[in-house]
């Protein structure tokens, strides 16, 4: 059995290794007839791609998309849609001395005793670099949603223990942690690399709402809307937790004060973040993940060999000390791509 495949009727199989030639993705279930070109995927592409500023990995890739097949003369035919990058600044000697040794907070261990042999360059399919083939599929779900009216946006609301306070939508993508308050911005970077500087990382929360999403969306019971986004983002790997509407909250307030009252006007509130029952409402999809400190860093940690001996490791290499900016883009490809599905399975039921 595999695990890398998503979605139902828009579904996405990713391919490929951190090390390896290159990351590619299928996607079947894309409609016909929509308007996209490579540099609609390269766009995103871009925003997720390493060595954008200090605080990202060194690792220099041009993240160059490759279309394969299912686009025609600027336009997706129905067939499944095959895009590809290859990989062209991996250095894979970085991991040859570590080869025998688990890496704390990653799948070494875990990997080794599910398939009895692993990749141990860059982490193989273990990487975040494998979330570059969902971009590339976000791209094309993104596309698709354009004409339903529908707009994703995510952003760091907290890193390295700073929170945003000013909500500035417009300041998002003119600052290299992506987030909504310029000064806060500013002082998670000079955080960030103050840790880096040390061979340490941080983490932080990064926020999502979708606009313009239609009420009806989702299926009862097992596959609700806000179980399927939940799946979505804990599948990346450097997310640890998920909450909707006022999530956690919810726990300190009372029935009268989480309840989202009604009036002629619609909800006046939004608790409950855009969804009731895992069936949207109408109102914004909004949700927060948090996203752990990388688990790469360059500090001497305390570790055992394929052998069972206790060693020390320190893991060297280039590697993001923040991976929230770049998470950015990822975390809305894979909220197109659920929606996209929730979509078409509402014109299923309805056909």
């Amino acid at each position: 059995m595999s695990g890398s495949s998503f979605g139902k009727l828009f579904k996405i199989t990713t391919f490929g290794e951190s090390h390896g030639k290159g990351i590619g993705v299928i996607i079947d279930g894309v409609t016909p007839g929509i308007e996209i070109s490579e540099a609609d995927i390269q766009y995103q592409l871009d925003r997720r791609k390493p060595g954008q500023s200090g605080i990202t990995t060194g690792r220099k890739e041009s993240d160059k998309i490759h279309i394969l097949s299912g686009i025609f003369e600027g336009k997706t035919t129905g067939t499944p849609v095959g895009l590809i990058l290859y990989n062209e600044d991996q250095i894979s000697s970085d991991y040859n001395s570590i080869k025998n040794l688990f890496r704390p907070g990653h799948a070494d261990f875990t990997y080794l005793q599910k398939y009895g042999v692993r990749d141990h360059r860059g982490s193989g399919r273990a990487s975040g670099r494998e979330t570059s083939a969902r971009v590339a599929a976000g791209a094309v779900a993104m596309k698709i949603l354009e004409s339903k009216g529908v707009s994703i946006t995510a952003y760091t609301v907290k890193a390295a223990g700073i929170s945003c306070i000013e909500r500035d939508m417009e300041t998002i993508e003119k600052n290299n942690m992506r987030a909504y308050d310029s000064r806060a911005a500013m002082e998670m970077e000079k955080r960030v690399i103050d840790l880096a500087d040390k061979g340490d990382s941080v983490g932080g929360i990064v926020e999502c709402i979708a606009t313009g999403v239609a009420p009806g969306l989702g299926e009862p019971v097992f596959d609700k809307i806000d179980a399927e986004l939940a799946k979505a983002m804990v599948s990346l790997g450097a997310v640890k937790a998920i909450e909707f509407g006022s999530g956690f909250k919810c726990a300190d307030m009372t029935g009268s004060e989480h309840n989202d009252e009604m009036d002629k006007n619609g909800f006046k509130s939004n608790n409950a973040g855009g969804i009731l029952g895992g069936i949207t409402t109408g109102e914004d999809i909004v949700f927060r993940i948090a996203v752990k400190p990388t688990s790469s860093i360059n500090m001497e940690q305390a570790t055992v060999d394929i052998e069972g001996k206790e060693q020390s490791i320190k893991t060297e290499g280039r590697h993001d000390p923040c991976i929230c900016p770049r998470i950015v883009p990822v975390v809305e490809a894979m909220t197109a791509l659920v929606l996209v599905d929730m979509y078409k399975r509402e014109g299923a039921m309805l056909s």
